[in-house]
């Protein structure tokens, strides 16, 4: 099982190499949708930050809330958030920044917090190690539908 600080190296790794390879696609690229149903990239990073945002939520809640239960629309948020017509440059440094903040969280939470558990939609609980090292994994899944990169190559801690 994946720790904490090794989801937090990870985080920190995809937070120095991907904006790079996302400001290489171009504007109508990152904005181009195969179907009316189908998320564009700016979209797919929408979700992201709507993603880190949610989490965020949840990655404070559990440390002082008996059990929070944590979910949100993906569809809808990203529909109003209106992500499709922002500049991807927007998207691309908001993306960054957030994420920058969440690693400076989870490298201060206690371990004793790590332990607390939230509930997610399903009604499953599970501690908040667990949603932040998912979180990370998630993350990756949806950068891999925008960009190629490779994998950080230096071994994380244990």
């Amino acid at each position: 099982m994946e720790t904490v600080k090794q989801a937090s190296e990870r985080l920190t790794f995809l937070i120095q190499t991907i904006p790079d390879l996302l400001e290489k696609i171009s504007e109508t690229d990152f904005s181009f949708k195969s179907s009316p149903t189908q998320w564009s990239k700016k979209e797919i990073l929408g979700h992201l930050i709507d993603s880190a945002t949610n989490n965020h939520h949840r990655f404070i809640r559990i440390q002082y809330e008996n059990e929070p239960i944590i979910f949100y629309d993906q569809n809808k948020w990203n529909e109003l958030s209106n992500y499709q017509n922002m500049s991807a440059s927007h998207l691309i440094k908001f993306w960054k920044s957030y994420n920058q903040h969440l690693v400076e969280i989870f490298n201060l939470i206690s371990d004793s917090n790590l332990q607390r558990f939230g509930t997610g939609s399903d009604g499953q609980k599970l501690p908040l190690h667990f949603y932040i090292t998912d979180y990370v994994g998630h993350l990756e899944h949806h950068l891999k539908q925008l960009v190629t990169y490779k994998l950080l190559n230096k071994p994380l801690s244990l």
